[in-house]
């Protein structure tokens, strides 16, 4: 019976890191083509509230002059991108020890926490739409749920492993 807890248990955990993985991965590699996704945004707003329509266009303007005139700016979130990639390969630990590795867990859960911080003092310095530092902090939220979840499981798995 211990045996199947044990199994279903990590099977479950190994199920919400991918997901997690996933999502970071995807999260990061939407900075590749940012400008195509702010074309597309942009071509279909006319579905949004007209503060995030004229958002969107401000963005995207400035998106596109830049990359025509500076294309060089945009291999930051070139590394942007990578690095969420980079992040996600760290999770792979926990994939094959949860209970040896579950400081990767803490460590994402923490860096979920930190969007907080980042999208609210940075936003209004960077003149961010109070709504879009709020799309930046469920990255955190979301991000911290399955993490969360991974914890607590892990930490039963710890306790069945004594």
């Amino acid at each position: 019976m211990k045996e199947i807890n044990e199994i279903k248990l990590k099977t479950s955990i190994k199920r919400w890191i991918i997901i997690f993985i996933v999502f970071l991965i995807l999260s990061g590699v939407t900075a590749f083509p940012i400008e195509t996704e702010l074309s597309f945004l942009v071509n279909r707003s006319s579905s949004f509230p007209l503060f995030m329509q004229n958002w969107l266009a401000t963005i995207y303007t400035a998106v596109k002059e830049t990359n025509a005139n500076f294309p060089h700016l945009s291999y930051g979130t070139d590394w942007l991108a990578f690095a969420h990639i980079v992040i996600a390969t760290a999770f792979i630990g926990p994939l094959k020890d949860p209970v040896k590795n579950i400081w990767v867990i803490q460590f994402g859960m923490i860096a979920c926490i930190m969007i907080f911080p980042l999208a609210l003092i940075a936003g209004p310095i960077r003149h961010i739409p109070f709504f879009w530092q709020m799309i930046d902090c469920s990255f955190g939220v979301f991000g911290t749920i399955p993490l969360y979840v991974c914890y607590k499981k892990i930490k039963v798995l710890e306790t069945l492993n004594k």
